[in-house]
């Protein structure tokens, strides 16, 4: 055997056990996902979304490449959250002959945490150009990590609506969480919180305060630094949409 293909099958059972290593840590959030009192987890297993993040993270990646990138995932992950929807079967007359359709019997009301949360609102109302529009104003406090709300405006028909919660970034958990609790305070039942990069310690916090709230993200990342963001990550997702960083 030369030396050269030594070389390849030495490596292949590494790339192999790195494989295994993300499947065994995808399949394990997922499975702590799907226990009794869990929120389901589902990550988006898709070329498109998975190039779209890359270039996300890129770090040369400049303010207008990264909303676009930024909007189209946030289509991807809403038609995915929209894959559970109930439906009603309707009669359409087409100009050959009648069919069954479908139509959605409940209202959308789309809810981004500002500001950073405004970049998916701007993807998603391409294809939802009827949702109603409420808005969560939350900032982190820079010591505590906590999060601050200055302003809540939720739709009337909240209560009777599929509700998305928006924010790019599920990192400490502690924003999502408590976005989610005013969303319930104002009648909100039917919500499920998109997001593009969820930290494993951020669904587990999620997950635990709201599992009735299913989790809908492009990727997970293993940890957080000391300053709570999110390792690898993308950096600030609302300094970087609006090129304020």
């Amino acid at each position: 055997m030369s030396s050269d293909s030594a070389g390849r099958h030495s490596v292949a059972p590494k790339r192999l056990a790195h494989k295994r290593k993300d499947s065994t840590r995808s399949t394990s959030l997922r499975a702590s996902a799907s226990r009794p009192g869990k929120a389901q987890l589902h990550i988006l297993d898709h070329p498109l979304p998975a190039a779209a993040v890359s270039i996300l993270r890129a770090k040369t990646t400049m303010p207008d490449l990264f909303r676009r990138h930024l909007q189209e995932i946030s289509v991807l992950l809403f038609l995915e959250a929209a894959r559970t929807w109930e439906t009603k079967i309707i009669r359409v007359e087409t100009p050959l002959a009648p069919c069954a359709g479908a139509m959605l019997p409940k209202p959308i009301v789309l809810v981004p945490i500002l500001r950073a949360g405004l970049g998916m609102l701007d993807g998603i109302q391409r294809a939802a150009p009827d949702a109603a529009i409420g808005h969560v104003g939350l900032y982190r406090d820079a010591e505590t990590l906590r999060p601050v709300s200055y302003y809540e405006r939720v739709p009337v028909n909240v209560a009777a609506a599929q509700v998305l919660l928006l924010d790019p970034m599920l990192a400490t958990g502690n924003t999502a969480c408590e976005a989610a609790s005013i969303l319930k305070a104002q009648g909100g039942r039917n919500i499920q919180f998109l997001c593009v990069l969820a930290c494993t310690a951020g669904v587990q916090q999620f997950q635990t305060e709201h599992p009735d709230v299913p989790i809908i993200a492009a990727a997970i990342d293993p940890e957080l630094n000391d300053h709570g963001y999110i390792v690898p990550g993308l950096g600030d997702a609302g300094d970087r949409y609006f090129g304020t960083g």
